[in-house]
């Protein structure tokens, strides 16, 4: 099968307008996740937050849901300048509103609810019904539109990816793995999956392994080990990895622009070359390790504690905040760090 015939070259710089683009996107998608986990009312913060906007009982994981979206963004970048044909699947289970977020934004969550509609009552309508009776649940549950996975099952994300790239010569699917998932002995053992993958008859599986750091209440082994000893262990599955890593989120937009780009080029390549062949090599495929703080852009400290980049960001980073006025202000401060009035 012929592979999509555009030439895919290493990325140039990002223009300013387009990594400035890039970046609201994503502070949408942050906006909109802190916003599911917390908010019943008043969604655009148009008025200051007052105790009865906030949910009665918080639910939900932010630590993962900041870098799923901006995975997400940057598939979405590539989709957009080549028309590439791709699905997105998220292991790490508890990421929901990081998923949620952009199919919002997209417009395909209010065709499947229109009562979730791109306009304010929408929006509180968005927020309101996540973890909350008779609602949707805080993983990719069978609800959101086009979930072929729910990362609540965790350790199944590669294997899916890569039962969806079978016998899909056009598709390239982008899996996210969490580094606590990844721990899990069906991952583990899933990246073996590559020396399956046919470059003449399937798909493409392009894994990014997000390292954050912390599992609920611990570290991570993946995190924990140093960079020689990753790169060599994903070298030893039969992969070529990339690395991205940082905090400084134009950096990260840069890096992640440039390495994506680069992926998607050497994956071309040898369908290319394996489909003009007509030879089934086994090539090294390219893979992602992310590394990004757990809740990354969330609040730093809470009550003194030490939040962002550590397991204490993995599910609500700020609680009472009905009956404690100053996490009450401090939630209203983070969420207003994303700019929504833009």
């Amino acid at each position: 099968p012929p592979v999509n015939d555009m030439t895919v070259s290493p990325c140039p710089a990002l223009s300013t307008d387009e990594l400035l683009a890039m970046d609201a996107y994503w502070r949408a998608c942050n906006y909109l996740a802190a916003g599911m986990i917390y908010l019943r009312d008043n969604p655009l913060l148009k008025e200051p937050l007052q105790p009865e906007h906030v949910k009665s009982r918080l639910l939900g994981h932010w630590g993962s849901s900041p870098g799923l979206a901006f995975a997400y963004v940057h598939l979405n970048r590539l989709i957009n300048k080549y028309d590439q044909n791709a699905i997105f699947l998220a292991g790490p289970g508890h990421g929901a509103p990081g998923i949620l977020g952009p199919v919002y934004l997209e417009g395909t969550y209010s065709e499947i609810y229109p009562n979730k509609g791109e306009d304010e009552e929408g929006m509180r309508q968005f927020f309101k019904e996540f973890s909350f009776p008779g609602g949707i649940g805080s993983h990719c549950t069978p609800e959101t539109p086009g979930s072929i996975h729910e990362g609540g099952e965790l350790g199944y994300s590669i294997s899916h990816a890569f039962g969806a790239a079978y016998d899909n010569p056009d598709l390239l699917v982008t899996v996210m793995v969490g580094d606590g998932e990844a721990e899990t002995a069906p991952l583990a053992t899933s990246w073996h999956s590559n020396k399956f993958l046919n470059p003449i008859r399937d798909g493409a599986v392009l894994p990014i392994l997000h390292l954050n750091g912390y599992k609920i209440n611990n570290p991570t082994i993946l995190s924990r080990i140093s960079h020689d000893e990753l790169e060599n262990l994903f070298k030893g599955y039969g992969w070529k990895p990339y690395f991205v890593e940082g905090s400084d989120p134009a950096t990260m937009h840069e890096k992640m622009a440039a390495t994506m780009e680069q992926c998607l080029a050497e994956i071309h390549s040898i369908q290319q070359m394996a489909r003009a062949s007509g030879q089934p090599i086994r090539p090294r495929w390219p893979m992602i390790v992310l590394r990004s703080p757990k809740g990354w852009t969330g609040p730093k400290e809470v009550d003194g504690k030490k939040v962002e980049g550590f397991w204490r960001a993995h599910q609500v980073p700020i609680n009472d905040v009905k009956g404690n006025p100053a996490h009450l202000q401090q939630l209203e401060d983070w969420l207003r760090s994303y700019q929504p009035q833009e």
